[in-house]
């Protein structure tokens, strides 16, 4: 496989990006999938997608204007091809909250794990700006992986020469954060994706000497195709679909609505109003395998919660003390390449 198929001569690239996956994401077990012809697929971080149509805001906590515009541009980049949104409002408890720090490199949290973060920290650091670092880290934020990361890569590491390269400046990582950022491949099951793509914003730019069979990889500093086609797809953030406002209503207490997953990669969106605090169930009945959560109050990026199988065989229930407030419901079939089928889906109060 060549990883640099244009042969254009490779552009040194010592900096690199932390990969800041919560440890909960390497745990979560997955039944494994294989894309056509059965190669792998991989990319984006499962269960860390915002909910399609979000507008996701943004706070710079520091960062100079010329800096703060180059971060702006960029994740244009993505907005422009995904269904998202990103609004530069700077307010306190915006989803995704940037540093400048210089001696902190480049890293983001990977999509809704940015909940996890509190408010007083950044989600994302933007230590360097060179090329499309600020698109790469954009990408983190919205759910995508490290492509270089991808199982079917195939990169032949010339392991010490990487461990000596990157323990001096300025990245001084030692031994172990090099195995995790450089080496560790997403295992299938934790991911969705695309085939590996050597064009891919999200792929390190490495010299030769890194690897044992003499392939490099070019700077990659703007969206590939397939970046933009795999996160306008039906895995991430299609257009196609419709946004907040389309959401259909449940009534509490009221009678159960039946659905469908008509076509893989589909999701559906609900919107209920709890009147009162009190303790709600939200439950899918039906043979098909959805999965569920559950965003708000007034909110459709807040995520409060996240269920598989809790309900009856492989439906997802969830039970959560909430307070009055419009909450949203995302339901997607468990395998999003080619699930499809029938459910009802109702809420109540406890």
């Amino acid at each position: 496989m060549s990883l640099n198929p244009e042969n254009r001569p490779f552009r040194p690239a010592a900096k690199c990006c932390y990969d800041f996956i919560l440890p909960r994401n390497l745990m979560r077990p997955r039944p494994q999938a294989v894309g056509v012809g059965g190669r792998l697929r991989a990319v984006g971080i499962r269960g860390t997608n915002w909910l399609n149509g979000s507008t996701l805001r943004v706070r710079f906590m520091g960062g100079t204007a010329a800096e703060q515009a180059v971060a702006r541009e960029q994740a244009g980049w993505w907005q422009a091809v995904a269904n998202l949104r990103f609004q530069f409002d700077n307010a306190p408890d915006a989803e995704i909250r940037i540093s400048f720090d210089a001696s902190d490199g480049a890293w983001s949290t990977i999509g809704t794990d940015a909940r996890s973060v509190p408010l007083n920290q950044a989600t994302m650091n933007l230590g360097f700006l060179d090329g499309g670092t600020a698109a790469h880290e954009f990408g983190h934020a919205i759910g995508l992986g490290h492509e270089h990361a991808n199982p079917d890569g195939g990169i032949q590491w010339n392991e010490p020469a990487v461990i000596a390269a990157l323990a001096g400046p300025p990245n001084f990582w030692d031994e172990a954060t090099v195995r995790h950022n450089v080496f560790k491949k997403y295992s299938v099951d934790q991911i969705n994706g695309t085939e590996f793509d050597p064009a891919s914003i999200m792929l390190y730019a490495f010299p030769a000497e890194w690897t044992l069979n003499g392939v490099a990889t070019q700077a990659n500093e703007t969206l590939s195709a397939l970046d933009k086609a795999f996160i306008s797809g039906a895995k991430m953030y299609p257009k196609a679909k419709p946004g907040m406002e389309a959401a259909i209503a449940l009534a509490v207490g009221g009678p159960r609505l039946e659905e469908n997953i008509g076509q893989p990669g589909e999701e559906d969106v609900f919107r209920f109003t709890a009147d009162r605090e009190a303790s709600y169930e939200i439950d899918t009945r039906g043979r098909t395998d959805v999965y569920m959560k559950l965003f708000g109050p007034g909110s459709p990026t807040a995520l409060i919660a996240e269920d598989d199988d809790s309900g009856y065989g492989l439906n997802p229930r969830i039970s959560a003390e909430l307070m009055p407030g419009e909450y949203f419901v995302q339901i997607r079939h468990y395998d999003r390449s080619s699930g499809t089928g029938r459910y009802t889906i109702g809420v109540k109060r406890r």
